[in-house]
């Protein structure tokens, strides 16, 4: 009879301080030597979990074993928790060696092949599989507070900080806490800058910024920057100050209720302005608002002009490359018969919109009129925005005291806190933050002060956009452009343009004397949702 052995351990620790494979293999190799057993193969996984079946050293010991004909009679372990700590998974595991005629014996829990054999061997199984769940439960709550005392659990650290030890015990070896590597911050640092103010008039998003890095060498821990690596650094809170804990699950590593998120204070590496302003850019450019052709297109118009029809159009090119158009969508996909209108010059187009803009629609005088025309419709619907602002402060007031009587019920232990408690309170403060910002989009447009808004600033406003839109050498023209307009709709010889006066207002307001100098960031953080059509012929 020939055997494999098996030799595990949970943790690369473990592995170097500790002599639990080198015994294990020992206890193996002296039990086949008294039972007659002949050892050909020895396997030995360092550093992993029996919880689950992602060990390239158990897979591989599966694989060899069920071949046919089977290199081995037995699989020996210590113990059968070294195999498989999952009383399902291992049962499954077992029947497929099973299959090839390998059997799965331990040395220190030895069982006969009859029925009752096999029961305890299950018995066996589902002790190891609650001895893991419970040893998993109290580590991880001793992690949790280890993560509230402000002390890191993890052993990578997030890019931008180093771990440093502190003259404290703990699990093993001494607590570890976050500090900023000043290296790394300066290119965090770039990253939000990047985003929020490009570079020579150029939008940067998450892609060009991680080009922009690769190809001056400026690397992610030695691998290069990707667009995902981008996104995740803009979005993470720990650059503010607040790193968490326990957010996502560590089998699925799906996003865990936010009730049970752990934060630590660490040292901030950018302030909470800059963050706040790049999570607002993000949401303005995500797809789900702004289609991405519109933010990273290079031609002026893609994303705002319609055809007659009412189908979008786009880029078309003739000669090779030599002309360049905007075509009807409808007739590119359905056919030409499907719309009439024609294929219209980009450059000349893109000419005469600016054009418009800057010189027929923009003007000191209509900028004027646009401006009054919006101040008569804040003032008509600041008294509706006043019954829903006290509407909305009641449903507040409500979702508070339904949330202090769930925590109440818990505390006095009238109820569980469970999945479903969990799941309930997080509902209620997901819409406790839709209120909190619906509210504070209604103040905003109550409290816009329009009458500081001067006929001196109108007209310096109007002449740097004009300077921004028809500065051919700066990307700011396309940025304003989107900002302004909703919609540019071509019928026949007429260019109808859609936007809003709320917009206008907006980006006067945020506009310092009037000028322009940086890209905007965008209109709807700042704007009533109050819409009006104008046209340029």
């Amino acid at each position: 009879m020939i055997a494999a052995l098996y030799a595990r351990v949970s943790t690369a620790r473990q592995a170097e301080k500790e002599l639990s494979i080198p015994d294990q293999l020992q206890q193996m190799r002296d039990w086949c030597e008294r039972q007659g057993i002949s050892v050909a193969l020895e396997y030995q996984e360092l550093g992993a979990s029996a919880t689950d079946d992602k060990r390239p050293v158990f897979q591989q010991m599966i694989a060899e074993s069920c071949i046919k004909p089977a290199p081995v009679d037995f699989i020996i372990v210590h113990s059968l928790s070294r195999f498989f700590r999952d009383a399902l998974e291992f049962g499954l595991y077992e029947r497929q060696l099973n299959k090839h005629g390998v059997k799965v014996v331990s040395i220190t829990q030895q069982t006969s092949d009859d029925p009752s054999g096999d029961m305890a061997k299950r018995i066996f199984s589902l002790f190891d599989e609650y001895q893991s769940k419970e040893n998993g439960k109290h580590t991880l709550r001793a992690m949790k507070e280890n993560a509230r005392q402000g002390y890191f659990n993890g052993s990578v650290p997030p890019f931008g900080y180093r771990v440093v030890e502190v003259d404290l015990p703990g699990r093993h070896g001494n607590k570890k806490k976050l500090e900023v590597d000043l290296t790394e911050a300066m290119i965090v640092n770039k990253v939000f800058d990047l985003y929020t103010s490009g570079l020579k008039g150029k939008i940067f998003g998450m892609q060009p910024i991680a080009n922009h890095l690769n190809q001056r060498g400026t690397t992610r821990r030695g691998s290069q920057w990707s667009k995902a690596n981008v996104g995740a650094l803009l979005a993470d809170t720990v650059y503010v100050g607040e790193h968490y804990f326990n957010k996502r699950c560590g089998k699925t590593n799906e996003v865990k209720p936010r009730d049970e998120w752990v934060m630590s204070k660490v040292p901030p590496i950018t302030d909470r302005g800059t963050f706040d302003k790049v999570q607002q850019l993000r949401g303005a450019r995500s797809p789900k608002n702004t289609p991405s052709r519109v933010v990273n297109s290079p031609t002026l118009l893609t994303g705002l002009l319609k055809c007659s029809c009412g189908a979008s159009m786009t880029i078309a090119t003739g000669k090779g490359g030599k002309y360049r158009y905007y075509k009807c969508t409808s007739k590119i996909n359905l056919g030409k018969d499907t719309c009439n209108s024609s294929n219209l010059p980009m450059a000349k187009l893109d000419q005469l919109i600016l054009q418009a803009v800057s010189e027929k629609v923009f003007t000191p005088a209509r900028v004027a009129v646009m401006l009054n025309e919006f101040r008569a419709k804040l003032k008509q619907s600041r008294s509706k925005h006043d019954d829903t602002l006290r509407q909305l402060k009641k449903e507040l007031d409500a979702i508070q005291q339904a949330t202090d009587r769930l925590f109440e019920a818990v505390e006095q232990g009238l109820l569980p806190m469970g999945q479903t408690l969990r799941e309930r309170a997080h509902k209620h403060q997901a819409r406790r933050q839709e209120v909190l910002t619906e509210m504070a989009g209604l103040r905003r447009q109550k409290e816009m002060p329009l009458s500081q808004l001067s006929t001196k600033k109108i007209d310096a406003f109007c002449n740097a956009l004009k300077q921004r839109l028809q500065d051919k050498d700066c990307n700011f023209g396309k940025e304003y452009l989107r900002l302004l307009v909703d919609e540019i709709k071509v019928d026949g010889k007429e260019v109808r343009l859609q936007g809003s006066y709320g917009a206008v207002a907006g980006l006067l307001n945020k506009s310092k004397a009037g000028s322009l100098k940086r890209v905007p960031t965008s209109g709807t953080s700042w704007l009533p949702v109050l819409n009006s059509n104008y046209s340029a012929k």
